[in-house]
């Protein structure tokens, strides 16, 4: 298949999709008649076109084109994002500790336990290596273990009292 031009008795040019089979010609489709060259440029390349979308190619540079748009847009949008945070579920659990009450709780280590209980529920073993990971916080394995046993042992009570507290509130 490809473009064809055909002189016309009236002086004109048409531009024509052929198709050769065997030995026959035949035109498939007529894009139009013109005897301006601007207009016959523009015609060859409609057909051009067609034929493409009868085939389902696509032109090279237009992928390309749609590629390179793609990018700067990209671009364009990260070259705008002024900060990224981290810590968004630490500022977001630090809002509300203060509602719930537990900011009564003193002990530095609590509010650290209960948000990485929260965002990432694991092993005590896995809960130390995600406040190192997250929070440049260093706290040994032991101390978890003994923070949970002195929290069991004096401040179960308070912890309990200021849930149900909250919850009635609700």
């Amino acid at each position: 298949m490809f473009v064809g031009k055909k002189h016309n008795m009236s002086g004109s040019t048409s531009v024509v999709v052929v198709d050769k089979g065997g030995r026959r010609f035949r035109e498939l489709k007529t894009i139009g008649v013109s005897s301006n060259a601007k207009e016959m440029a523009e015609l060859y390349q409609a057909g051009k076109k067609r034929i493409a979308a009868h085939f389902g190619a696509q032109y090279m540079f237009a992928i390309s084109a749609r590629e390179h748009e793609e990018k700067q847009v990209t671009e364009y949008l990260l070259s705008n994002v002024e900060n990224i945070l981290f810590n968004v579920t630490q500022q977001i659990l630090n809002q509300l500790f203060r509602p719930v009450g537990f900011d009564s709780i003193e002990d530095g280590i609590f509010k650290q336990l209960v948000a990485a209980g929260l965002c990432q529920p694991q092993s005590r073993m896995a809960t130390v290596d995600y406040l190192k990971s997250h929070f440049d916080e260093d706290v040994d394995l032991h101390k978890i273990y003994l923070y949970l046993d002195k929290l069991y042992a004096t401040e179960r009570d308070k912890v309990q009292q200021i849930s149900v507290a909250h919850t009635r509130r609700i």
